[in-house]
């Protein structure tokens, strides 16, 4: 068994945006505050989180996680790993490093801006972690949880989804080639980013993602990564075709 836990669902400037009176960014409805996109997956032995967001002490809290195995990176822009300095409690918890899986060019993101934590005579109390290298042409495997990386495009930049048994995990793409869709396609479950219904350089709009993901015949797709542009939550959900939701803060989907 599987359970997915929504922790962020937002943009990179996550909804409310700073300064933004719209009607999504002043909605009383919980589903439209949304932090930034990430979510933890847990098997019975096993508890991992794609990305780091800027929000994930919070995430951490809000979700009671007490024990995560390891922290595994999509791609290096600072609103999927600027969280990783707080995985300090969990190495104080846990006596150990927290291992990071990342490809090569998330890695020099991130030895970059926590070069502290790399230091041969570094200080006590600063966060210990191991680093990995995903290629992404080949599975690998954390705790009983097997990872197959899926290469997408965000506009020029490799970024990494991960397909988990009959669960499939994509953001921050607007281009996936036919090779990396074929490790899509037998998905029971799809998380896939629609980030506004206008058109956008480096990301699906809501029509892109719908489009896709019926070519695809999923049973079930969970868009994320919204901006405050999508609109209410209790508004464009009723719009979207059978088998096609919006994702939120604090859902969980089990497998």
């Amino acid at each position: 068994m599987l359970r997915i836990t929504i922790l962020g669902s937002g943009t990179s400037t996550g909804v409310p945006l700073i300064g933004c009176i719209c009607p999504v960014c002043t909605s009383d409805d919980p589903r439209d505050k949304r932090l930034r996109t990430s979510i933890k997956i847990e098997s019975d032995t096993t508890c991992i989180v794609i990305d780091t967001t800027p929000d994930f002490r919070y995430q951490m809290l809000r979700t009671k996680t007490t024990h995560i195995d390891a922290v595994v990176f999509t791609h290096p822009h600072r609103d999927h790993y600027a969280g990783l300095d707080d995985i300090r409690p969990f190495n104080f918890f846990s006596g150990k490093s927290m291992p990071i899986y990342a490809n090569a060019i998330t890695q020099v993101a991130i030895q970059r801006d926590f070069y502290y934590a790399f230091e041969a005579n570094k200080d006590a109390g600063l966060p210990e972690m191991k680093l990995h290298t995903i290629d992404h042409e080949n599975a690998f495997t954390i705790g009983d949880i097997q990872l197959t990386p899926i290469q997408v495009m965000h506009r020029e930049m490799p970024v990494l989804g991960f397909r988990i048994g009959d669960f499939t995990y994509i953001t921050d793409a607007n281009h996936i080639a036919a090779e990396e869709l074929e490790k899509i396609k037998g998905s029971k479950v799809l998380i896939l980013n629609a980030l506004r219904p206008e058109p956008h350089p480096t990301h699906f709009t809501l029509s892109e993602a719908i489009a896709l993901t019926q070519s695809l015949n999923i049973p079930q797709t969970y868009f994320t990564h919204f901006s405050h542009q999508i609109g209410l939550h209790a508004a464009m959900e009723p719009s979207l075709p059978k088998g096609i939701a919006m994702a939120y803060d604090g859902m969980e989907i089990t497998l």
